[in-house]
């Protein structure tokens, strides 16, 4: 099938962020006296927009005071090193800019906040995308399809017309509570086997892999 608008989650697809996520998150730990967390840990949290993964974060039966204390520390620091370590994975770039000039419009979606996929869209992706959005107070975060149903209306495409990209089970939610298509990529934070036992059924082994699923050629759906 051939697909008029592809839409990308941030983390995990586009973007490695964990490193910067990483640093922010047990600064914010430390400063609120709590133990550290390790990479592998923060990789199964976020998802889920940066408040839910300073939840998780935090110590079992933490309070929301402690919650919000916590999440406005992060939110500081991460203001200013949101991009110190994070990178586009290798391709990522020259997958997007293909897909353009094929005709594909191409947006980017997030539960991070907006100020920062605002931020990192500037810094690693000017020009590559018709539309990017993140966590708005007036949106629900995916996987509601609100944030979907946004870059739809904004760009004029109809469900039919349009793919999700994603790493994440969150990203497989939000394209079935979306009513679109999702290819789930393996170079991100989940992988395949939770993936799988989440209901993915089609997958991308390397960004280069995306432009022909996206523009028409065949490609095989797992069972």
């Amino acid at each position: 099938m051939k697909y008029r608008l592809a839409i990308f989650d941030m983390d995990g697809t586009i973007l490695d962020t964990l490193e910067d996520l990483t640093d922010s998150i047990n600064y914010s730990l430390r400063e609120c006296g709590f133990p550290e967390r390790t990479l592998k840990e923060i990789r199964s949290f976020v998802g889920n927009g940066n408040l839910n993964s300073i939840r998780r974060s935090l110590p079992e039966g933490a309070d929301e005071q402690t919650v919000k204390k916590a999440y406005g520390i992060f939110t500081d620091r991460y203001k200013d090193h949101c991009n110190d370590r994070t990178k586009p994975y290798p391709g990522v770039c020259g997958v997007i800019s293909e897909l353009r000039s094929k005709g594909v419009l191409t947006a980017v979606i997030s539960n991070k906040d907006d100020y920062a996929v605002q931020t990192l869209v500037t810094r690693f992706f000017e020009g590559l995308f018709d539309f990017a959005l993140g966590a708005k107070p007036e949106l629900k975060n995916k996987p509601a399809p609100d944030p979907v149903y946004a870059v739809l209306e904004k760009l004029g495409v109809e469900k039919k017309d349009a793919v999700y990209i994603g790493d994440s089970e969150v990203d497989l939610q939000t394209a079935q509570n979306s009513g679109l298509d999702c290819i789930s990529v393996l170079w991100g934070f989940r992988d395949r086997d939770l993936l799988e036992e989440r209901g993915a059924k089609i997958f991308a082994g390397k960004p280069e892999d995306l432009p022909g699923m996206i523009c028409g050629a065949i490609y095989e759906k797992i069972s």
